[in-house]
């Protein structure tokens, strides 16, 4: 269900693509009052566009998870590097936070930059959408960059979508985007016998039916049945392709935005920011009914 920049949905709403390689705002929407029509608006309009953005929002924890829930069921949130899992009671809620109150950091991914990802790849079953609300915004830094994995998969040249046809490539578990150890896990870099998850490199989304490369992230990534030495060349060659400029739209956060994105054919990633500025954002992450099949 596409809508034009001109089309209007509930109360005056508008559907307005970004004019990048991916991605709309949808305009004059409050998500604590949406009902069941222009909920289907909301996600023909996902579907087409693979990430959509809701500005001046203003939202509990509580109406945060509600409007999540409208995907589907949720996963709880990962451990932090903190020890912590959660929001206290909110067990779905994920915190991304530079900031310490009392020695201690109340959520994760600090101020760094975080590389390329897909949310949680390393799971048997990862999550099919994450939803990042802003709390607190630095005035500078911390730019979200999100890409078209089904526009990096058309744009390879026939031979190298013969090569990778029905590969299945390994996420590692060891590491998050921001380079941190996961609870629990002992440092492995070894990409061949690092603990992860085999998923098929090219991947068919289940409810639009395109296909998408499925890379997770770079780091002890490993294409099953290869010697290393061919494996990292193809890698190599498949990033080169993926983490193009112009596959790619950029966001500044402001407080209020929400940004829902679709894991089963985009990554993300995230510029460095003062660590003196605080950035606070919540994420929940809608689970998925299917394993990524191809």
């Amino acid at each position: 269900m596409h809508m034009s920049p001109t089309e209007t949905g509930k109360a005056g709403t508008t559907v307005v693509p970004t004019g990048g390689a991916l991605g709309a705002e949808i305009r004059n929407a409050d998500l604590r009052t949406i009902d069941d029509r222009y909920f289907a608006v909301i996600l023909g309009a996902w579907h087409d566009h693979l990430l959509l953005l809701f500005r001046e929002q203003e939202l509990s924890d509580e109406e945060l998870i509600a409007f999540s829930k409208r995907f589907g069921e949720l996963d709880w949130a990962p451990v932090q590097e903190s020890g912590r899992r959660f929001v206290e009671g909110h067990p779905e809620i994920y915190v991304v936070s530079n900031v310490v109150e009392n020695g201690v950091a109340i959520g994760s991914l600090g101020a760094g930059e975080a590389t390329w990802h897909t949310d949680m790849s390393y799971m048997e079953v990862p999550p099919k959408a994450s939803m990042l609300y802003a709390l607190e915004a630095p005035p500078s830094g911390g730019d979200t960059y999100f890409n078209n994995m089904y526009a990096a998969y058309e744009s390879l040249p026939a031979d190298l979508k013969r090569r990778i046809e029905g590969l299945s490539l390994k996420h590692d578990g060891t590491y998050n985007s921001g380079g941190y150890l996961r609870q629990g896990v002992t440092a492995v870099d070894d990409p061949m016998t690092s603990p992860g998850v085999y998923h098929p490199l090219v991947c068919t989304h289940p409810e639009t039916r395109r296909r998408a490369i499925y890379l997770g992230r770079r780091r002890n990534a490993y294409i099953g049945g290869l010697s290393l030495a061919e494996s990292e060349s193809l890698l190599e060659e498949l990033w080169l392709y993926a983490a193009r400029p112009e596959l790619a739209w950029g966001h500044k956060w402001r407080p209020g935005d929400l940004v829902l994105w679709d894991n089963r054919c985009t990554m993300h990633r995230r510029d460095s920011f003062d660590a003196a500025s605080r950035r606070v954002m919540h994420r929940t992450q809608i689970r998925d009914e299917v394993a990524p099949r191809s």
